[in-house]
Order: C-alpha cells, then sequence, then structure tokens
C-alpha cells in the first residue's frame, strides 16, 4: 500500500493470509494494552512468541512481495491469529514494500454515506532492548526473536473516494483537511531539524473530549496525520472498532469549520488548554461527548528495565 499526494494505494495482498484471517478460532491468549517510554502502543500477551527472520532489502519499486517473504510471514500471521483472533477479524491483509517489516491490514466502513479505512499495522523491528534474540541475524536478514509484546498502530482515515476495478478496491483516496503541518527548522548543520504542528494539533483535537483533570498522556485518540483528522481507536475488536466509526465522523464535522484557524494559531503558539481559541471552541462540545475518556485511565509504572510504561486499564466509550 503507497501513499501519495492523499492517495493510499492497494498494490498487492495475499489470498492464503486472508483465508487464514477469515477463519474462527476458539482458542486465544489474553491481552494487555501498553504504551512504552517512546509512546508505541504495544498488546501485551499472554505468553511469548518468536519473530522470524526476515530478508532487509527490498526494492521499494518492486510492488509484489517476495516467495519467500510470504511464505515466513504466512506462518507468523497463522500463529498470531490463533493468539489474538479478534484483532485481526474482518481485516484483509496488504503489503506495504516501503515497510516490510511493518505488515498491514485495512478494513473499510461506511457512515452516513462516507467511507473509512481501518488501518493496523504491526511493527516487526527487532529492539535489542527488549527483544531476545533466538538466532543472530546478518547485514541482509532480520534476527530470529522472541518477545510477548506486539507493537502495532491503528488509525481510522476518513476517506473522499474508493477507486475500485473489477469490484475490489484498488486505491483510497484521503480526505484531506489539513495544509501543510511543517513550519520551519531548529539546529544547525548535522543537527538541524524540522518543525511540524502535528503534535499540538493532536493535543488540541485530544484535550477537546478530555474531561478536566483526566491525564490521558501518552494517548492521543484524535490525530494529524495523512493531512486529515484520524482516529486512533484503542479498542482493537470487531465492534471497538465500529464504535469508532461514528466516533470519528461526529469529530470531524465538528472540526472542520475551525481547522484553518486552529492551524493558523498553532503556527504561532504552542497548544495549551488557555488558548482562547481552544477555549471558545471546547464551550461547543456537547457534553456528553466527555464521556468517551470518562472510564479511560492509563496506570504508569516501571518494566524490568526501570524504564516507564503506562497500562490501559480500562475500556474506552464511544461518543
Amino acid at each position: 500500500m503507497e501513499k501519495s499526494l492523499g492517495e493510499i494505494r492497494l498494490h498487492a495482498t495475499d489470498s492464503a493470509i486472508n483465508g487464514m484471517l477469515r477463519r474462527k478460532s476458539d482458542s486465544a491468549v489474553s491481552y494487555r494494552r501498553h504504551f512504552n517510554q517512546s509512546e508505541d502502543f504495544f498488546l501485551q500477551l499472554g505468553q511469548d512468541f518468536e519473530v522470524p527472520s526476515f530478508a532487509i532489502h527490498h526494492d521499494i519499486y518492486r510492488t509484489e512481495p517476495a516467495a519467500d517473504y510470504l511464505k515466513t510471514l504466512r506462518v507468523f500471521i497463522g500463529r498470531l491469529q490463533q493468539m489474538i483472533p479478534g484483532v485481526f477479524e474482518g481485516l484483509t491483509y496488504y503489503f506495504d514494500p516501503a515497510e516490510v517489516l511493518r505488515p498491514g491490514f485495512f478494513q473499510l466502513y461506511r457512515v452516513a454515506g462516507e467511507y473509512y479505512l481501518y488501518l493496523l499495522k504491526l511493527d516487526l523491528v527487532f529492539r535489542p532492548q527488549t527483544h531476545v534474540v533466538v538466532h543472530r541475524g546478518s547485514n541482509d536478514v532480520t534476527p530470529v526473536y522472541r518477545t510477548a509484546n506486539l507493537i502495532t498502530e491503528a488509525n481510522l482515515v476518513p476517506l473522499r473516494e474508493v477507486v475500485r476495478h473489477e469490484d475490489k478496491p484498488q486505491s483510497f483516496l484521503i480526505d484531506q483537511l489539513i495544509s501543510d503541518t511543517w513550519i520551519g527548522e531548529t539546529g544547525r548543520g548535522y543537527f538541524v531539524q524540522g518543525i511540524w504542528i502535528d503534535t499540538d494539533l493532536n493535543k488540541f483535537f485530544s484535550r477537546l473530549v478530555t474531561p478536566a483533570g483526566k491525564r490521558i498522556y501518552p494517548y492521543y485518540p484524535f490525530t494529524s496525520k495523512y493531512r486529515t483528522i484520524c482516529h486512533n481507536p484503542i479498542g482493537m475488536e470487531p465492534a471497538a472498532r465500529r464504535a469508532a466509526v461514528p466516533t470519528l465522523h461526529r469529530m470531524r464535522k465538528f472540526l472542520v469549520p475551525h481547522l484553518n484557524e486552529i492551524q493558523t494559531v498553532l503556527r504561532e503558539k504552542e497548544f495549551s488548554p488557555e488558548l482562547p481559541l481552544f477555549q471558545e471552541i471546547k464551550a461547543g462540545v456537547p457534553a456528553e461527548w466527555m464521556q468517551f475518556l470518562e472510564s479511560f485511565s492509563l496506570d504508569v509504572y516501571l518494566n524490568d528495565d526501570e524504564m516507564r510504561e503506562f497500562e490501559v486499564n480500562d475500556k474506552q466509550e464511544s461518543v
């Protein structure tokens, strides 16, 4: 799946993997939801699992996965699907030539005649601090490693059109609502870094529906991605995904009239709940929308490596 100029293009899928995802499984490993110190979201499974070795090098212009890659991925996804079937239920696998170590899955939803795309990515990149090596890798292949934590990223993305070929989705045109969020650079020489306002937009959008005094960091339910307003659903089971779609739909409709002014203000000032514009817009948020995060909470703890992590200990409600 390729992302370019507001288009997410579906290059290739795999019928064998999709067939596995359609099968029901009675066995399941319980999992808990966490964020690590780097703000990555992960599922902590009830037992360790092995991540196999993959080839590191791939030509991003080759839009079909290599046969060896698919063979290995099929076995791995099959094992995961048996462990956490609800996470994959209803999804379709897609191959992204730019991110071979982040296999992706998608599902289309529709509300009030408008399409929303659910994107799930698994992050299989080896992390020395948290993963246990089973077989060493090389310059050409990743190591086989063991872990109980599956790093994932899920996003609901609003679409303006679904392009089909022979009644099958071929590409998804994003409803881009946000202008270029780059505002400059900081640092000198090798230490130059770009400055974007996406993080401030994440805080602005998310704090609109956060009850007073509630701490939700590092979770941002509404985010600026793909130059639009996305929703990061914390629930990954089918019912939770479906409930998240009208939540994003209502929030998107509410924010659209304010987006230009919000971006103008954040280009000049960092986000603060004391910003007059934020207070003005928040005053117009329906009171019942605050229930969205009413039951959401995080427990902060130190893991075995004395690194800070956060555990989600409650279920979200939909707006």
